[in-house]
């Protein structure tokens, strides 16, 4: 059963695991998919807004119906959604910064398309596990606010800085994802979808939906020395 974040009369939130498609595709035909998991938890269809990548925990939002969806997708589109994720990345980042840099729309298309990216960083920590060429081991809490919403844009933007996300197996550090599956038994993409803000299509409310990280992410957080008391980590009462 999934866990919802936030209910109306035209729209539910969800906290999707990592590693649960948003839907069934043609590459993948598993049954199993958050769609199919809150249609049948609410018995009703339900249309997805928006997605997340497979390997991405977090905040995901369906509509109940077609009107709905086309309303809510349209301030998605137009970059009127404001997201934040929580990501563990390699080694320390600075305080804050933004990336702007063009992403391909997809593996073996020329064009581009102008990408945003925003972070501030949480937390630090130094491990005394040699990885690769290096003695010592450093990784950073950031918290990312995608301006854009390009494909795998925070994974792709986070590489192309050297601060790769960890657990990231397309655009990540084998070294360190390899570190953290062997001290660590962690086997996921360190990427969290935390909240989504917006105006509601049909009350002009303002909605915010957040997410607390699951019990696996705190776990590892703790082992990290981060707390939930670390800037960004606390959770806030949700809109209704």
């Amino acid at each position: 059963m999934l866990k919802i974040l936030y209910q109306d009369d035209h729209y539910v939130a969800v906290y999707k695991p990592a590693g649960l498609l948003v839907h069934r595709t043609g590459l993948a035909r598993e049954s199993d998919a958050a769609l199919q998991r809150l249609r049948d938890q609410l018995g009703r269809v339900v249309y997805p807004v928006h997605r997340l990548d497979r390997a991405t925990a977090g905040v995901l939002v369906f509509a109940l119906s077609r009107e709905a969806m086309s309303s809510l997708m349209a301030r998605f589109e137009a970059g009127e959604v404001e997201k934040s994720y929580l990501a563990v990345v390699r080694g320390y980042t600075p305080e804050s910064g933004c990336i702007e840099r063009p992403l391909k729309l997809e593996k073996g298309v020329e064009r581009t398309q102008p990408a945003r990216t925003d972070y501030r960083r949480l937390a630090t920590v130094e491990l005394p596990i040699p990885v690769a060429r290096y003695p010592a081991a450093r990784y950073s809490l950031v918290e990312v606010f995608p301006r854009t919403g390009r494909y795998h844009q925070i994974r792709r933007h986070c590489n192309g800085e050297s601060h790769p996300v960890v657990g990231d197996t397309t655009h990540g550090d084998s070294d360190h994802n390899r570190l953290f599956r062997q001290h660590f038994n962690c086997h996921r993409l360190l990427l969290l979808a935390r909240s989504l803000v917006f105006e509601h299509p049909v009350t002009g409310e303002i909605v915010t939906i957040r997410a607390e990280p699951d019990a696996e992410w705190q776990a590892l957080m703790a082992r990290l020395g981060w707390s939930g008391d670390c800037p960004g980590m606390a959770g806030q009462e949700q809109k209704r």
